[in-house]
């Protein structure tokens, strides 16, 4: 081990205990006060911590994590997703799709919306057509871009007909993306969501709360729940705290790594994790006159240790990866082989690109990033490690806002942020790396282009057998791990925390709300 890397670790190992000392502080002295004056749990209604509040209960418009996964619970979508991220049935039984432009779907007989009126073809062909007539608006409607027009033959058949062939059309008609709602419904569903799911909606005030029951009436398996309430708490501390003495019963993924830890102690308290989606990636600008070059990425990516960051900062519950795409996904490529950490190889191919050290600097690099605290110790542990091969790291800090302004119009040398739920549906790498998905319009930030990488996407996206798909996919991923376009760094786990009256909360690899699904409170 080189001595910098040494001092890495060691200034890792004094920072993560000193936080750790102070959060147990925090929990064991303000615990009795908190408790004194909290009441017994209402033995119906199960509480759980969001950390901001939904923008936007129309499932046809909200796009942040909160919308859509309590839309999740209170819309069915025409298909659900496994544990494989692959299609299944959800509210159409079956479909078919007797050539690449047309797509039917049969619809489950004797399903109803909230108020009582049936779900028929007649409400899927609006839910769609309102978007893509413009009868609202909204950024959702580009996932549908592909569809020329849509046919209900009768009120319990759906017909799709494409412009042109795109397989990723089913993930866009899944939960999550997408949810049912009433025909002529516009943008009252907003302030008042009437779906066919397992939940009905019963009232929300904006940065307070959402709060949902169950539907008595639901087509399929019953929630075992009687009512939710989504509290939100934006502090984190205090996020810990409710936990902590009994006024909130659940919360997932919205704790820090140190604090879960701590929490692990509580006997009132029970810890569930999983591995999740959720991808931590650093993006380079391949336009800079540095980054450009194949080998100088190549190099970074193999001066990148990330033992210390998973350890020390994320407390294990990370898992080192290797792919845009989550290890659930049926097109991950286990065999894509990329650049493990070896330092020693990182000055080989600097030397070799010419890019010899002059009094042990090399070049200077530009890190953008936001000011929040994980991202920030990130990179400051680069920025050791960088040094370790020469390379200068300067990092500049920017609220959020500006820090993804400038990212999204692609000023910027290296930043990391990270896919939430974008990476479940291969077509990211259309996403993310085609390049005809440039900035502005696009989100191929870093301008990424390799027309082998244009032609295999374009292939993928109009070949319809899963199987052909994913040898397309698994070349497109042995690419990009030589290409070092991303640095992919690790998938974080899904971490549920919850009271012990709480039972059969099983997690899932998206991390949304389906355990609310089967969730049951002991006490009931």
């Amino acid at each position: 081990m080189r001595k910098s890397a040494a001092r890495e670790q060691a200034k890792s190992r004094s920072f993560a205990p000193l936080r750790m000392t102070i959060l147990l502080g925090l929990l064991g002295g303000w615990v009795f006060p908190l408790l004194s004056c909290s009441q017994a749990p209402d033995p119906n209604t199960l509480v759980m911590i969001i950390e901001s509040s939904p923008t936007d209960l129309d499932p046809r418009v909200g796009l942040d994590a909160y919308s859509e996964r309590i839309d999740e619970l209170i819309f069915d979508a025409l298909l659900t997703r496994d544990e494989h991220l692959s299609v299944q049935p959800g509210l159409a039984e079956k479909w078919e799709v007797p050539d690449g432009l047309t797509y039917i779907f049969h619809i489950h007989h004797g399903a109803t919306f909230h108020n009582g009126q049936p779900l028929t073809s007649r409400d899927v062909k609006w839910t769609f057509d309102s978007l893509l007539q413009g009868k609202i608006r909204s950024t959702k409607t580009s996932a549908y871009r592909f569809v020329d027009h849509i046919d209900a033959p009768d009120d319990f058949t759906v017909v799709f007909h494409l412009k042109e062939p795109y397989a990723t059309l089913l993930w866009n008609l899944s939960e999550g993306a997408i949810g049912i709602v009433p025909y002529g419904t516009l943008d009252e569903m907003t302030r008042k969501p009437v779906g066919s799911g397992p939940f009905k909606f019963v009232s929300a005030e904006p940065d307070k709360e959402v709060i949902l029951e169950r539907n008595d009436h639901y087509w399929g398996a019953k929630a075992r729940l009687s009512r939710v309430r989504f509290t939100v708490v934006p502090d984190p501390t205090t996020r810990a705290l409710e936990l902590r003495k009994g006024s909130a019963d659940i919360a997932i993924n919205a704790l820090a790594a140190d604090t879960v830890v701590a929490l692990e102690s509580q006997p009132n308290l029970q810890i569930e994790r999983a591995p999740g989606t959720i991808l931590s990636y650093m993006g380079f600008n391949t336009r800079d006159p540095v980054l450009k070059d194949v080998r100088v990425r190549q190099a970074i990516a193999c001066a990148i240790d990330r033992r210390p960051l998973l350890q020390y900062i994320w407390r294990g519950f990370a898992q080192p990866a290797s792919s845009v795409l989550p290890t659930q996904s049926w097109a991950y490529n286990s065999d894509a082989t990329g650049f493990a950490y070896d330092p020693e190889k990182a000055r080989q191919i600097l030397d070799a690109a010419g890019y010899k050290a002059q009094n042990g600097v090399r070049f200077h690099l530009t890190m953008k990033t936001s000011t929040e605290e994980s991202t920030r110790l990130l990179a400051a542990v680069l920025q050791q490690q960088f040094r370790d091969v020469g390379i200068v790291l300067d990092i500049r800090t920017f609220e959020f806002a500006t820090f993804l302004a400038d990212v999204t119009t692609g000023s910027f040398q290296v930043y990391s942020l990270r896919w939430i739920g974008g990476n479940e549906d291969p077509d990211i790498f259309d996403t993310v790396f085609h390049s005809h998905n440039f900035p502005p319009t696009g989100r191929n930030r870093g301008y990424y282009s390799n027309p082998r990488v244009d032609e295999l996407i374009d292939q993928a996206r109009r070949e319809t057998n899963q199987s052909v798909r994913k040898r397309l996919y698994a070349e497109v991923q042995q690419i990009l791990a030589q290409d070092v376009p991303y640095v992919n760094l690790w998938y974080f786990d899904n971490v549920l925390v919850h009271t012990r009256r709480v039972r059969n909360a099983t997690l899932n690899p998206s991390g949304n709300y389906d355990f609310l699904k089967t969730a049951e409170i002991a006490n009931q």
